[in-house]
């Protein structure tokens, strides 16, 4: 029977105008440290992104989220940050923000398999 471990998560939300506080979701960051997990998968909705802001940059939208991917991953490319420990990855990426890329407060729960729980909370936080 496997095991039921404990996980972490947040949504990634762009606030395209932090002062008006409005958001869309379009990612999540999955933390399980039973399993060496952390991971982001993110997906944009460039309709809604511009119903919100016509004058985002999408382009670099796409990069700063790529990076996050990166820096969960602990990739080469990620930097000072991505050299981190996976606790302090995790920490960093979700660490309260007032800009246009910000993380929902972190949210526990359990999980067999992070992974699969990354995919399924993206497809009902994001999707």
């Amino acid at each position: 029977m496997q095991e039921n471990h404990l996980f972490e998560y947040a949504v990634i939300r762009v606030v395209p105008r932090v002062e008006r506080e409005e958001f869309i979701n379009v990612g999540v960051i999955v933390y399980c440290a039973k399993q060496r997990f952390l991971q982001a998968v993110f997906a944009l909705d460039k309709k809604k992104i511009n119903a919100l802001y016509t004058e985002l940059d999408i382009e670099e939208l796409e990069a700063h989220l790529s990076a996050i991917v990166r820096i969960c991953l602990g990739t080469k490319d990620a930097g000072p940050i991505g050299a981190l420990d996976m606790a302090s990855r995790f920490r960093w990426l979700t660490a309260t923000r007032s800009t246009i890329l910000q993380c929902s407060k972190v949210h526990p729960g359990f999980c067999y398999d992070a992974a699969h729980t990354l995919l399924k909370i993206h497809q009902q936080m994001v999707l």
